[in-house]
């Protein structure tokens, strides 16, 4: 009887042993995402940003962040950031935009060539917008869209590769 009893007990304890304990053959957790990676870029009362191009892999994440460390009113030195798709006339984007004062020189009609912007500034004001990079290799102009900033350099290109 005492050896029946060792036995079923035995028995037991070894049918619950795994019981309450944690499934370690499962699959390790997703990574949680990568943050984007912030580009800065200043623009101030020269007319020029502090970069002219950088580079991105295809559908990498980025942030930019514009800061106008300008002096002078908006009105009169407001610098924004438009990225353009690739094989997009720059310099005819530009002389739209003149027109398009009603939208801080933003022509809404070309809205389908931009892939991501960021708003006129005035003096010591910073703006962002975070998008991911095309995933097509190649050349994306940007510029600033502020009448006549374009035009004496005020542009450059994201490189994707």
């Amino acid at each position: 009887m005492k050896l029946r009893l060792l036995f079923a007990s035995t028995l037991i304890a070894l049918l619950t042993a795994g019981c309450g304990q944690n499934d370690t053959s499962s699959t390790a957790p997703a990574a949680a995402p990568s943050a984007p990676r912030t580009v800065e870029i200043t623009a101030g009362d020269a007319m020029k940003y502090s970069i002219a191009s950088f580079e991105a892999k295809p559908g990498e994440e980025i942030t930019v962040i514009l800061t106008n460390t300008g002096s002078q009113p908006k009105e009169v030195m407001g610098h924004n950031w438009i990225l353009l798709r690739a094989g997009t006339d720059a310099g005819a984007f530009s002389t739209a935009a003149v027109a398009a004062k009603a939208t801080d020189y933003f022509p809404t009609a070309l809205a389908d060539q931009v892939i991501a912007h960021i708003e006129l500034l005035g003096p010591r004001k910073s703006g962002q917008v975070t998008f991911k990079a095309p995933v097509t290799p190649g050349e994306y102009p940007f510029l600033c869209s502020f009448p006549a900033h374009f035009q004496v350099g005020m542009k450059g290109v994201l490189i994707v590769k």
